[in-house]
């Protein structure tokens, strides 16, 4: 009986140490990805890229979502500030969308003050891997090279290592403005990302 005892509670303490450690990684990955989207790589003084790929977010019919209108307005004031002379704007077509995100995207811009010649686009991806490898397809297509990439903050630690997986030079500038600041979005959003990155450790497939 002792014997059980002893063994039951060696048993437990282990389990409660490897839970221990599992929630310290957990955290740990929680904050590296919260690090990341604080950081405005693009905010540096003199920083220039050649070109500032916003990546895409919903579009209700011909109008952004308030997701999407922060990262296309991000964009623009970085395209303003001098910090890239091209946008590229990514995302496709949704289930029965009459326009892509990008075409939305686009229009938006050029209504905000935009040249059309300083604007990109590509509508065939659905996903941030997508996004980004149809981007990398326009880069080399004009040989552009260093990119700013704009997207929500707790987003942006995920979108920078794809963009190292796919060889894209890539600064990070998170938006100043998103829906995701209330606590259970924010919440929900940040467990969702810490999910992805357990995911492509051990998975090929990429969204």
């Amino acid at each position: 009986m002792r014997a059980r005892r002893a063994f039951a509670r060696r048993l437990f303490g282990a389990l409660f140490r490897l839970l221990a450690l599992v929630a310290l990684w957990l955290a740990g990955v929680a904050a590296w990805i919260l690090w990341v989207g604080e950081r405005d790589q693009a905010a540096d003084a003199g920083v220039r890229a050649d070109a500032i790929v916003v990546l895409g977010a919903a579009a209700y019919d011909a109008v952004p979502s308030p997701v999407l209108a922060s990262r296309i307005d991000h964009g623009i004031a970085l395209y303003r500030a001098g910090n890239a002379g091209t946008l590229i704007f990514t995302g496709g077509f949704g289930t029965g969308a009459r326009f892509s995100e990008s075409q939305v995207s686009r229009r938006y811009a050029i209504k905000h003050g935009v040249p059309a010649q300083a604007i990109l686009i590509e509508t065939r991806s659905r996903t941030t891997y997508a996004n980004l490898v149809e981007a990398r397809a326009l880069l080399r297509e004009r040989g552009l090279g260093r990119v700013i990439v704009v997207s929500d903050p707790l987003h942006m630690a995920r979108a920078l290592r794809l963009c190292r997986e796919l060889g894209i030079d890539a600064l990070g500038s998170p938006t100043p403005s998103t829906r995701f600041r209330s606590f259970r979005p924010r919440l929900q959003f940040l467990l969702r990302e810490v999910y992805f990155f357990h995911r492509d450790l051990f998975s090929e497939t990429r969204t």
